[in-house]
Protein backbone atom coordinates (compact mmCIF):
# COMPACT_ATOMS: atom_id res chain seq x y z
CA UNK A 1 0.00 0.00 0.00
CA UNK A 2 1.26 3.46 -0.92
CA UNK A 3 0.12 6.01 1.68
CA UNK A 4 -0.53 9.45 0.22
CA UNK A 5 -3.32 10.51 2.56
CA UNK A 6 -0.82 11.65 5.17
CA UNK A 7 -2.58 14.96 5.83
CA UNK A 8 -5.51 12.89 7.03
CA UNK A 9 -3.32 10.80 9.29
CA UNK A 10 0.34 9.81 9.09
CA UNK A 11 1.96 6.45 9.67
CA UNK A 12 3.19 5.91 13.23
CA UNK A 13 6.94 5.57 13.71
CA UNK A 14 8.53 2.69 15.63
CA UNK A 15 9.82 5.03 18.33
CA UNK A 16 6.22 5.92 19.20
CA UNK A 17 5.07 2.30 19.20
CA UNK A 18 7.96 1.31 21.47
CA UNK A 19 7.18 4.15 23.87
CA UNK A 20 3.54 3.04 24.13
CA UNK A 21 4.39 -0.60 24.79
CA UNK A 22 7.17 0.33 27.23
CA UNK A 23 4.82 2.46 29.30
CA UNK A 24 1.99 -0.09 29.33
CA UNK A 25 4.25 -3.05 30.08
CA UNK A 26 6.49 -1.46 32.69
CA UNK A 27 4.70 1.62 34.07
CA UNK A 28 0.94 1.15 33.71
CA UNK A 29 -0.09 2.86 36.93
CA UNK A 30 -1.55 6.19 37.99
CA UNK A 31 0.86 9.07 38.47
CA UNK A 32 1.29 10.84 41.77
CA UNK A 33 1.83 7.97 44.19
CA UNK A 34 4.99 7.48 46.26
CA UNK A 35 5.72 3.89 45.22
CA UNK A 36 8.49 3.24 42.72
CA UNK A 37 6.45 2.29 39.65
CA UNK A 38 4.33 5.43 39.93
CA UNK A 39 7.41 7.58 40.31
CA UNK A 40 8.94 5.91 37.26
CA UNK A 41 5.74 6.46 35.26
CA UNK A 42 5.68 10.14 36.20
CA UNK A 43 9.31 10.50 35.12
CA UNK A 44 8.46 9.03 31.69
CA UNK A 45 5.55 11.40 31.16
CA UNK A 46 7.64 14.34 32.37
CA UNK A 47 10.46 13.43 29.98
CA UNK A 48 8.02 13.10 27.07
CA UNK A 49 6.46 16.47 27.89
CA UNK A 50 9.93 18.03 27.99
CA UNK A 51 10.60 16.57 24.53
CA UNK A 52 7.37 18.12 23.21
CA UNK A 53 8.42 21.42 24.81
CA UNK A 54 11.69 21.25 22.86
CA UNK A 55 9.78 20.36 19.69
CA UNK A 56 7.59 23.46 20.14
CA UNK A 57 10.49 25.61 21.37
CA UNK A 58 8.25 26.62 24.26
CA UNK A 59 9.74 28.42 27.25
CA UNK A 60 8.09 26.21 29.87
CA UNK A 61 6.95 22.58 30.06
CA UNK A 62 3.66 23.63 31.68
CA UNK A 63 2.76 25.51 28.47
CA UNK A 64 2.16 22.08 26.87
CA UNK A 65 -1.51 21.06 27.17
CA UNK A 66 -2.43 17.54 26.04
CA UNK A 67 -5.82 16.33 24.89
CA UNK A 68 -7.66 13.77 22.77
CA UNK A 69 -7.88 15.93 19.62
CA UNK A 70 -7.26 19.41 18.29
CA UNK A 71 -11.02 19.93 18.06
CA UNK A 72 -11.45 19.13 21.76
CA UNK A 73 -8.56 21.34 22.86
CA UNK A 74 -9.71 24.36 20.85
CA UNK A 75 -13.24 23.92 22.19
CA UNK A 76 -11.84 23.93 25.73
CA UNK A 77 -9.77 27.02 24.96
CA UNK A 78 -12.79 28.82 23.50
CA UNK A 79 -14.93 28.09 26.55
CA UNK A 80 -12.23 29.29 28.93
CA UNK A 81 -11.39 32.43 26.95
CA UNK A 82 -15.03 33.39 26.48
CA UNK A 83 -15.50 33.58 30.25
CA UNK A 84 -13.14 36.58 30.21
CA UNK A 85 -14.98 38.38 27.38
CA UNK A 86 -18.09 40.54 27.22
CA UNK A 87 -20.95 40.69 24.70
CA UNK A 88 -19.81 42.78 21.77
CA UNK A 89 -16.21 41.57 21.96
CA UNK A 90 -14.96 40.34 18.61
CA UNK A 91 -13.18 37.29 17.20
CA UNK A 92 -11.81 37.13 13.66
CA UNK A 93 -11.78 33.77 11.86
CA UNK A 94 -10.96 32.91 8.23
CA UNK A 95 -12.82 31.10 5.49
CA UNK A 96 -9.69 29.04 4.79
CA UNK A 97 -9.45 27.17 8.07
CA UNK A 98 -10.44 23.67 9.04
CA UNK A 99 -13.66 23.82 11.08
CA UNK A 100 -11.70 23.20 14.28
CA UNK A 101 -10.55 26.84 14.26
CA UNK A 102 -13.99 28.09 13.21
CA UNK A 103 -16.84 26.21 14.86
CA UNK A 104 -15.64 26.66 18.43
CA UNK A 105 -15.57 30.42 17.92
CA UNK A 106 -18.79 30.60 15.91
CA UNK A 107 -20.57 28.92 18.82
CA UNK A 108 -19.73 31.94 20.99
CA UNK A 109 -22.21 34.04 19.04
CA UNK A 110 -24.82 32.58 21.39
CA UNK A 111 -23.33 34.68 24.20
CA UNK A 112 -23.02 37.85 22.15
CA UNK A 113 -19.48 37.50 20.81
CA UNK A 114 -19.20 39.08 17.35
CA UNK A 115 -17.55 36.86 14.74
CA UNK A 116 -15.91 38.45 11.69
CA UNK A 117 -14.49 36.56 8.72
CA UNK A 118 -11.16 37.28 7.06
CA UNK A 119 -11.82 36.11 3.51
CA UNK A 120 -9.55 34.57 0.93
CA UNK A 121 -9.17 36.30 -2.43
CA UNK A 122 -10.46 33.80 -5.01
CA UNK A 123 -8.16 35.10 -7.74
CA UNK A 124 -4.94 34.06 -5.99
CA UNK A 125 -6.41 31.85 -3.22
CA UNK A 126 -4.51 33.82 -0.60
CA UNK A 127 -5.28 35.67 2.63
CA UNK A 128 -3.92 39.22 2.52
CA UNK A 129 -2.90 41.32 5.52
CA UNK A 130 -4.61 44.40 4.10
CA UNK A 131 -7.92 42.53 4.18
CA UNK A 132 -7.44 41.80 7.88
CA UNK A 133 -6.77 45.39 8.93
CA UNK A 134 -10.35 46.71 8.47
CA UNK A 135 -11.63 43.86 10.66
CA UNK A 136 -9.49 44.83 13.65
CA UNK A 137 -11.05 47.18 16.22
CA UNK A 138 -10.62 48.01 19.88
CA UNK A 139 -13.09 45.20 20.63
CA UNK A 140 -11.05 42.52 18.82
CA UNK A 141 -9.94 39.92 21.33
CA UNK A 142 -8.66 37.09 19.15
CA UNK A 143 -7.67 36.37 15.54
CA UNK A 144 -7.73 32.73 14.45
CA UNK A 145 -5.94 31.46 11.36
CA UNK A 146 -4.15 28.41 10.03
CA UNK A 147 -0.40 28.13 9.55
CA UNK A 148 -0.84 25.91 6.48
CA UNK A 149 -4.08 25.31 4.62
CA UNK A 150 -4.94 21.62 4.60
CA UNK A 151 -6.38 22.12 1.09
CA UNK A 152 -4.05 24.65 -0.52
CA UNK A 153 -0.81 23.63 1.18
CA UNK A 154 0.31 27.26 1.29
CA UNK A 155 2.46 28.44 4.21
CA UNK A 156 1.20 31.60 5.89
CA UNK A 157 3.49 34.26 7.44
CA UNK A 158 2.56 33.52 11.05
CA UNK A 159 5.14 35.79 12.67
CA UNK A 160 4.11 38.74 10.48
CA UNK A 161 0.40 38.27 11.10
CA UNK A 162 0.92 37.71 14.82
CA UNK A 163 2.88 40.95 15.14
CA UNK A 164 0.13 42.80 13.25
CA UNK A 165 -2.57 41.41 15.55
CA UNK A 166 -0.54 42.19 18.68
CA UNK A 167 -0.10 45.78 17.51
CA UNK A 168 -3.89 46.03 17.61
CA UNK A 169 -4.08 44.64 21.14
CA UNK A 170 -5.47 41.20 20.31
CA UNK A 171 -4.22 37.63 20.61
CA UNK A 172 -3.86 34.83 18.04
CA UNK A 173 -4.87 31.18 17.94
CA UNK A 174 -3.01 29.34 15.18
CA UNK A 175 -3.89 25.96 13.68
CA UNK A 176 -0.59 24.15 13.12
CA UNK A 177 -2.05 20.77 12.20
CA UNK A 178 -1.12 20.88 8.49
CA UNK A 179 2.21 22.58 9.17
CA UNK A 180 3.70 20.34 11.85
CA UNK A 181 4.26 17.20 9.71
CA UNK A 182 6.40 19.19 7.25
CA UNK A 183 8.18 22.06 9.00
CA UNK A 184 9.67 22.62 12.43
CA UNK A 185 7.58 24.40 15.04
CA UNK A 186 8.95 27.50 16.79
CA UNK A 187 6.37 29.21 18.97
CA UNK A 188 9.04 31.47 20.48
CA UNK A 189 10.14 32.90 17.13
CA UNK A 190 6.54 33.39 15.99
CA UNK A 191 5.43 34.89 19.36
CA UNK A 192 2.05 33.14 19.00
CA UNK A 193 -0.31 33.11 21.96
CA UNK A 194 -1.97 29.75 21.28
CA UNK A 195 -0.87 27.09 18.79
CA UNK A 196 -2.01 23.52 18.35
CA UNK A 197 -1.28 20.40 16.32
CA UNK A 198 -2.44 16.78 16.10
CA UNK A 199 0.06 14.08 17.00
CA UNK A 200 -1.58 11.49 14.74
CA UNK A 201 -0.64 13.67 11.77
CA UNK A 202 2.93 14.01 13.05
CA UNK A 203 3.87 10.32 13.04
CA UNK A 204 2.35 9.46 16.41
CA UNK A 205 -0.97 8.13 17.78
CA UNK A 206 -4.34 9.88 18.09
CA UNK A 207 -3.81 12.79 20.46
CA UNK A 208 -3.22 16.54 20.21
CA UNK A 209 -1.13 19.29 21.77
CA UNK A 210 -2.12 22.88 22.57
CA UNK A 211 0.57 25.43 23.39
CA UNK A 212 -0.30 28.58 25.28
CA UNK A 213 1.89 31.28 26.74
CA UNK A 214 2.23 30.61 30.45
CA UNK A 215 0.99 33.99 31.67
CA UNK A 216 -2.06 33.78 29.42
CA UNK A 217 -2.95 30.26 30.55
CA UNK A 218 -2.48 31.24 34.19
CA UNK A 219 -4.92 34.12 33.79
CA UNK A 220 -7.68 31.95 32.30
CA UNK A 221 -10.34 30.08 34.24
CA UNK A 222 -9.79 26.33 34.05
CA UNK A 223 -11.78 23.44 32.61
CA UNK A 224 -11.07 20.90 35.31
CA UNK A 225 -12.18 20.50 38.94
CA UNK A 226 -12.31 23.83 40.74
CA UNK A 227 -9.51 22.89 43.13
CA UNK A 228 -7.12 22.19 40.24
CA UNK A 229 -5.56 25.50 39.25
CA UNK A 230 -2.04 24.47 38.24
CA UNK A 231 -0.80 24.31 34.67
CA UNK A 232 -1.43 22.46 32.47
CA UNK A 233 -3.81 20.34 34.53
CA UNK A 234 -6.58 22.90 34.80
CA UNK A 235 -7.15 22.46 31.03
CA UNK A 236 -6.90 18.66 31.10
CA UNK A 237 -10.13 17.26 32.60
CA UNK A 238 -9.53 13.75 33.86
CA UNK A 239 -6.23 12.03 33.21
CA UNK A 240 -4.36 12.63 29.99
CA UNK A 241 -3.38 9.53 28.08
CA UNK A 242 0.04 8.80 29.55
CA UNK A 243 1.18 6.26 26.99
CA UNK A 244 0.22 8.52 24.08
CA UNK A 245 2.12 11.40 25.65
CA UNK A 246 5.15 9.12 25.83
CA UNK A 247 4.56 8.18 22.21
CA UNK A 248 4.84 11.81 21.10
CA UNK A 249 8.07 12.01 23.06
CA UNK A 250 9.16 9.04 20.96
CA UNK A 251 8.29 10.95 17.78
CA UNK A 252 10.54 13.82 18.87
CA UNK A 253 13.33 11.31 19.50
CA UNK A 254 12.77 9.85 16.03
CA UNK A 255 13.04 13.28 14.43
CA UNK A 256 16.24 14.01 16.35
CA UNK A 257 17.67 10.67 15.23
CA UNK A 258 16.73 11.58 11.68
CA UNK A 259 18.54 14.88 11.98
CA UNK A 260 21.65 13.55 13.69
CA UNK A 261 22.02 10.31 11.78
CA UNK A 262 22.87 7.83 14.56
CA UNK A 263 20.21 6.23 16.72
CA UNK A 264 19.46 7.61 20.20
CA UNK A 265 20.51 11.15 19.30
CA UNK A 266 20.21 13.95 21.83
CA UNK A 267 16.85 15.71 21.85
CA UNK A 268 17.72 19.27 20.91
CA UNK A 269 16.76 22.00 18.47
CA UNK A 270 19.86 21.53 16.29
CA UNK A 271 18.89 17.95 15.45
CA UNK A 272 15.28 18.94 14.86
CA UNK A 273 16.33 21.77 12.56
CA UNK A 274 18.50 19.45 10.50
CA UNK A 275 15.75 16.83 10.24
CA UNK A 276 13.17 19.31 9.03
CA UNK A 277 15.57 20.84 6.53
CA UNK A 278 16.01 17.41 5.01
CA UNK A 279 12.26 16.74 5.14
CA UNK A 280 11.48 20.01 3.32
CA UNK A 281 14.04 19.32 0.58
CA UNK A 282 12.96 15.71 0.06
CA UNK A 283 9.25 16.49 -0.07
CA UNK A 284 9.83 19.37 -2.50
CA UNK A 285 11.58 16.98 -4.89
CA UNK A 286 8.65 14.56 -4.72
CA UNK A 287 6.13 17.35 -5.22
CA UNK A 288 8.02 18.80 -8.17
CA UNK A 289 7.99 15.40 -9.89
CA UNK A 290 4.23 15.17 -9.41
CA UNK A 291 3.64 18.75 -10.59
CA UNK A 292 5.73 18.17 -13.70
CA UNK A 293 3.36 15.37 -14.69
CA UNK A 294 0.12 17.13 -13.72
CA UNK A 295 1.12 20.18 -15.78
CA UNK A 296 0.99 17.96 -18.88
CA UNK A 297 -2.70 17.18 -18.30
CA UNK A 298 -4.76 20.13 -19.63
CA UNK A 299 -7.93 19.03 -17.85
CA UNK A 300 -6.30 19.24 -14.41
CA UNK A 301 -6.48 22.41 -12.32
CA UNK A 302 -4.24 22.75 -9.28
CA UNK A 303 -6.08 24.27 -6.32
CA UNK A 304 -3.40 26.39 -4.70
CA UNK A 305 0.09 27.48 -5.61
CA UNK A 306 1.39 25.57 -8.68
CA UNK A 307 4.91 25.40 -7.24
CA UNK A 308 7.02 23.02 -5.17
CA UNK A 309 8.96 25.87 -3.51
CA UNK A 310 9.41 24.64 0.10
CA UNK A 311 9.41 28.22 1.38
CA UNK A 312 5.91 28.79 0.01
CA UNK A 313 4.09 25.48 0.41
CA UNK A 314 4.19 21.98 1.86
CA UNK A 315 3.69 18.74 -0.05
CA UNK A 316 -0.09 18.71 0.27
CA UNK A 317 -1.53 19.10 -3.22
CA UNK A 318 -5.19 19.48 -4.23
CA UNK A 319 -6.62 19.30 -7.73
CA UNK A 320 -9.84 19.02 -9.71
CA UNK A 321 -10.57 17.73 -13.21
CA UNK A 322 -12.62 19.54 -15.84
CA UNK A 323 -15.05 16.64 -16.42
CA UNK A 324 -14.40 13.95 -13.81
CA UNK A 325 -15.65 14.27 -10.25
CA UNK A 326 -13.08 14.10 -7.50
CA UNK A 327 -14.76 10.99 -6.15
CA UNK A 328 -14.50 9.19 -9.50
CA UNK A 329 -10.78 9.89 -9.74
CA UNK A 330 -9.99 8.65 -6.23
CA UNK A 331 -12.12 5.54 -6.55
CA UNK A 332 -10.23 4.51 -9.68
CA UNK A 333 -6.88 5.14 -8.00
CA UNK A 334 -7.99 2.98 -5.04
CA UNK A 335 -7.73 -0.11 -7.25
CA UNK A 336 -3.97 0.47 -7.52
CA UNK A 337 -3.50 0.19 -3.72
CA UNK A 338 -2.64 3.86 -3.41
CA UNK A 339 -4.25 5.86 -0.65
CA UNK A 340 -5.39 9.35 -1.65
CA UNK A 341 -8.68 11.05 -0.77
CA UNK A 342 -11.41 13.40 -2.00
CA UNK A 343 -13.72 15.81 -0.19
CA UNK A 344 -13.64 19.08 1.71
CA UNK A 345 -11.44 17.83 4.56
CA UNK A 346 -13.50 19.93 7.00
CA UNK A 347 -12.36 23.13 5.23
CA UNK A 348 -16.05 23.54 4.47
CA UNK A 349 -16.18 27.27 3.78
CA UNK A 350 -13.10 27.22 1.57
CA UNK A 351 -14.53 24.50 -0.67
CA UNK A 352 -17.88 26.30 -0.83
CA UNK A 353 -16.37 29.70 -1.58
CA UNK A 354 -14.15 28.30 -4.33
CA UNK A 355 -17.22 26.71 -5.91
CA UNK A 356 -15.84 23.18 -5.64
CA UNK A 357 -18.78 21.50 -3.91
CA UNK A 358 -20.27 20.25 -7.23
CA UNK A 359 -16.95 18.50 -7.89
CA UNK A 360 -17.35 16.66 -4.56
CA UNK A 361 -14.48 18.73 -3.24
CA UNK A 362 -10.91 18.23 -4.34
CA UNK A 363 -8.62 15.29 -4.90
CA UNK A 364 -5.94 15.65 -2.23
CA UNK A 365 -2.51 14.03 -2.52
CA UNK A 366 -0.57 14.59 0.67
CA UNK A 367 3.02 13.41 0.80
CA UNK A 368 5.22 12.80 3.83
CA UNK A 369 8.96 12.42 4.23
CA UNK A 370 8.73 8.62 4.17
CA UNK A 371 7.23 8.67 0.68
CA UNK A 372 9.66 7.88 -2.14
CA UNK A 373 10.08 8.81 -5.76
CA UNK A 374 8.89 5.29 -6.57
CA UNK A 375 5.65 6.05 -4.72
CA UNK A 376 5.16 9.15 -6.85
CA UNK A 377 5.89 7.18 -10.02
CA UNK A 378 3.28 4.59 -9.00
CA UNK A 379 0.70 7.32 -8.45
CA UNK A 380 1.48 8.89 -11.80
CA UNK A 381 1.09 5.52 -13.52
CA UNK A 382 -2.30 5.07 -11.80
CA UNK A 383 -3.46 8.57 -12.76
CA UNK A 384 -2.51 7.95 -16.39
CA UNK A 385 -5.11 5.18 -16.46
CA UNK A 386 -7.75 7.66 -15.28
CA UNK A 387 -7.12 10.85 -17.28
Amino acid sequence: MVFMDNAGGSQTVRHALDAISDFLIHSDVQLGASYATSVRAADKVQSATAAIQTYLNAAHADEVVLGPSSTALVRILSQCLSQTWQPGDEVVITDVDHETNRSAWLALQQQGIVIKTWQIRPDDMTLHSEDLLPLLTERTRLVCFTHVSNILGSIHPVAEWTQLVHEHGAQVCVDGVAHAPHRLLDVAAWDVDYYYFSTYKTFGPHQAVLYGKRHLLQALPGHNHDFIQSLPYKFQPGNVNYELCCAMGGVVQYLCDLGAGPAAAEINRANLIQAHQWIAEHEAQLLQRLLDYLNTVPAIRIIGLPTADPKRRVATLSLVHDTLSSAAIVQQVDRHHIGIRFGDFYAVELINNLGLRPKQGVVRISLAHYNTMQDVNQLMAALKTVF
